[in-house]
């Protein structure tokens, strides 16, 4: 199994469970947008309890309107894409990306590549609480190696768990500009804004991945609109 289908797996059982949830008519926890299309606002799944476990004791809440009808990586890059439009019409300065080539306007073998750095995104946003201890890593290997036998894709998963949390090492995914946004884009919507570690780790990234403050404004605003 490839990190890009992993990582589309555990947002798409964490979508059907929210879609579950709303069908019992239990309105999503109010908290974490992204980690509601991974956890479905109470878990249940098995892609969805990896993240779950991730994101601690946060709760969670959907990514909202035309977002969440393209479910996935899908959504990250529609966000990122509209932000890019937007910026670059209202910025005179802004440097010019034509057609965006955001996740979902990519061929596989390229969004494979967004998929590795977003899900390390995804990760490292976790650990910005310091809450992963052993246990925890413990068991979010134990879903993933239930969700692929792929052992190199695994040993993978695990090192990034293990490493230190380091917004600048992070940010040397982001090999270009739509990579960035939907890194961030991912981070911003894991974390709890109201937490200042989590907080801190969200500019520090921003500092990181060298954006101009009015596209970070841009990116978390299309964030909150995608939201609902």
């Amino acid at each position: 199994m490839s990190i890009l289908n992993l990582l589309d797996q555990m947002l798409q059982s964490g979508q059907g469970a929210l879609q579950n949830a709303g069908n019992r008519g239990h309105a999503p926890a109010q908290g974490n947008p992204l980690g509601a299309l991974l956890t479905g606002a109470g878990g249940g799944a098995l892609a969805a309890g990896t993240i779950g476990v991730l994101m601690g004791s946060k709760k969670a809440r959907k990514i909202g309107g035309s977002a969440l009808k393209y479910g996935g990586l899908a959504a990250l890059g529609l966000v990122a894409y509209k932000a890019f439009n937007t910026w670059q019409q209202n910025n005179s300065s802004a440097v010019q990306i034509p057609q965006p080539r955001t996740v979902d306007r990519i061929p596989a073998a390229e969004a494979e590549f967004h998929g590795k750095a977003v899900l390390r995104a995804i990760i490292a946003a976790a650990k910005a609480d310091g809450h992963i201890d052993d246990r925890e890593r413990q068991l979010i290997d134990q879903s993933i190696a239930q969700l692929t036998d792929d052992r190199e894709l695994q040993f993978w998963v695990d090192q990034e768990l293990r490493k230190p949390m380091d917004p600048a090492e992070i940010a040397t995914s982001a090999t270009t500009p739509e990579i960035a946004a939907e890194m961030y884009l991912a981070s911003l919507l894991m974390v709890d804004e109201e937490n200042f570690m989590e907080r801190a780790y969200l500019d520090e990234l921003a500092r990181q991945l060298k954006f101009d403050p009015s596209f970070k404004l841009e990116l978390e605003r299309q964030a909150r609109q995608a939201q609902g």
